[in-house]
């Protein structure tokens, strides 16, 4: 994963745009990581996936009789985001 400073990122907020288009970027202050900025399109297929997990994981708890209600499987859910 490419990475750049704070700064550069402000100075160069279109052509991070444009990288961020074609890989995730890393954005570093002080020579730490402090953000990630991506693409909507791969955003959207990150969280698909993590949806896809919860509900594999959910169909194995099932098969195993641990399964929980509607409203309490949909209230935890929505507040993960």
């Amino acid at each position: 994963m490419k990475a750049i400073t704070a700064k550069d990122a402000k100075n160069k907020f279109g052509e991070m745009l444009d990288t961020a288009q074609r890989e995730p970027l890393t954005i570093e202050k002080h020579g730490r990581a402090v953000a990630v900025i991506m693409s909507v399109q791969e955003y959207q297929q990150m969280k698909l996936e993590r949806l896809r997990a919860k509900l594999a994981a959910g169909e194995v708890q099932l098969d195993r009789g641990e399964g929980m209600e509607g409203e309490t499987f949909f209230a935890e859910l929505l507040n993960e985001k």
